[in-house]
């Protein structure tokens, strides 16, 4: 099993980027309002303001999605949705993609 975890940079894509989980077979996941560290700093942090400039056409919030995946064979077909629905993940501002491995889960819905 693995714990994938999604930042979408750019929150407008939502629903598509759910339609792909569904799509592939991911049955559910945990969606969390975020904000990225540069941005908090740069806005947030006095020392920091200068940056502005900077970190002008950065997307101030983000959404980050969690879901654990029994079937990591879905992970690749998931990951080729993202790039088609938010464009090559390697871009600036586009999001950001990882799994780390889970060692024991209860409560999960079912993959279809």
């Amino acid at each position: 099993m693995k714990l994938m975890v999604f930042v979408l940079n750019r929150e407008e894509l939502l629903e598509q980027v759910l339609e792909a989980y569904a799509e592939v077979g991911i049955p559910g996941g945990t969606i969390l309002d975020s904000e990225g560290m540069g941005r908090f700093l740069t806005y947030e942090v006095p020392l920091f303001a200068g940056f502005k400039e900077f970190m002008k056409g950065n997307k101030p919030y983000n959404k980050t999605i969690f879901s654990v995946i029994r079937d990591e064979s879905l992970i690749p077909r998931l990951h080729k949705l993202l790039t088609e629905v938010c464009g090559d993940l390697r871009d600036p501002g586009t999001g950001i993609l990882f799994t780390v491995p889970v060692d024991w889960a209860a409560g999960l819905a079912e993959e279809e």
